[in-house]
């Protein structure tokens, strides 16, 4: 008979997904001592080390190779960041990682701290199992903010000549492989007009009204891709969308605003073309400058690109979905509606799955959780790739 799956993980796992719960790591702080904390440990058992670090040295990768000189190798891959807690109705500590009714809560627990703490405490049993491969550990910064961080540490490995041959993202899906997501891309437009007072609107130009005619056209865009696509089945909403998430200007009622600034994203379903998508948005507005430009030639618009992570999308036949799904003993899989690091490890060529512990309903909310016995399945997986495949 198999070997019924646990309902929860080891004591030692579990206490490593706590610790590194009770570490506030949201995007805007340092991860220094979580790393350092992770990194310590292990030193201790004799494993390489490559640490990146952002410009300013307070944030780090860490990337670790457990059976150094091992040909190809397994990333485990997570992001130690997390977004804040500020105004949420939480009835625990955010940093508590208190447990209670088979849970473990607080902030990072689903999203995705506790998958690295079992990837952590799993370390000395990966180096005594004498792999025929590496197994690498790969934790970033700033994902939740643009994917930031992993843009490095991939860099860094192509630098160091090391070319792993699976990746596996261990993003809440419930433990079921997913097989792709969509591309979250997003931009900060600021409009330049002329201010003039409020009696004297043509001798002005109305930055917000600029503004104005601009969100226009993607609400329309959006509008047209979901009635036209291009469509993907299998997400929520199957086609790409668009979104205004910010908008500011203007100083008084009577004043004609100067400025004005708005951001604005893209959901790309797998094979859209963003590039071309953003390139109609500038160009509506390049049309609208002529108009600004008869009053004042300073006025215009202006694109900064905020954060791009690419879309993912994998097949059956991919080796990183095959080999998680013989270490879960499944065929099932999924696809997730949300962005992760995926895709950025698959176009540096790496074959990826995104696969791990806990569900995103849970994640970004008050009392954020995961269960023990998702924590518990996703050992299960590790443990399982710790076994050589049957003959």
């Amino acid at each position: 008979m198999a070997d019924q799956p646990s309902s929860t993980p080891s004591s030692d796992a579990l206490e490593w997904a706590r610790r590194l719960v009770r570490f506030n790591t949201v995007s805007d702080q340092s991860n220094q001592p979580l790393i350092d904390t992770i990194a310590d440990h292990l030193r201790t058992l004799g494993v390489p080390l490559r640490l990146t670090h952002d410009e300013h040295r307070r944030k780090f990768n860490l990337f670790a190779t457990l059976g150094e000189g091992r040909p190809g190798g397994v990333i485990l891959s997570g992001h130690t960041d997390t977004v804040p807690w500020t105004g949420q109705a939480w009835t625990v500590d955010p940093v508590g990682a208190e447990l209670r009714d088979g849970r473990l809560y607080g902030r990072g627990s689903a999203d995705m701290k506790a998958y690295i703490g079992l990837c952590v405490a799993h370390a000395r049993a990966f180096l005594e199992a004498d792999l025929p491969f590496a197994v690498h550990f790969a934790f970033s910064y700033d994902e939740e903010v643009g994917g930031f961080g992993a843009r490095h540490l991939i860099a860094d490995l192509k630098d160091a000549g090391l070319a792993p041959t699976h990746c596996i993202v261990g993003e809440p899906t419930g433990m079921v492989p997913a097989l792709a997501h969509k591309g979250v891309h997003r931009w900060c437009c600021r409009v330049k007009g002329h201010a003039a007072h409020s009696s004297q609107t043509p001798k002005a130009v109305n930055a917000i009204e600029a503004a104005a005619r601009l969100v226009a056209h993607l609400a329309d865009t959006a509008d047209r891709w979901r009635a036209e696509g291009p469509f993907h089945d299998g997400f929520e909403a199957p086609f790409t969308t668009a979104a205004v998430g910010v908008i500011e200007g203007g100083i008084a009622d009577n004043v004609v605003p100067e400025d004005c600034r708005f951001h604005y994203e893209f959901r790309d379903v797998p094979g859209a073309d963003v590039d071309a998508m953003q390139a109609a948005v500038v160009a509506r507005a390049r049309a609208l400058e002529p108009a600004m430009h008869a009053v004042d030639p300073a006025t215009g618009f202006r694109f900064e690109t905020l954060c791009s992570m690419p879309s993912f999308k994998a097949t059956l036949q991919d080796p990183a979905v095959q080999l998680v799904q013989r270490l879960l003993g499944t065929r099932q899989t999924t696809l997730v509606g949300f962005g992760t690091e995926a895709g950025l490890f698959q176009r540096a060529g790496i074959p990826t799955v995104v696969c791990g512990p806990g569900f995103i309903d849970q994640a970004h909310q008050a009392d954020e959780y995961v269960s023990l016995q998702q924590l518990a399945a996703c050992e299960a997986m590790l443990v399982a790739l710790r076994r050589p495949p049957a003959a």
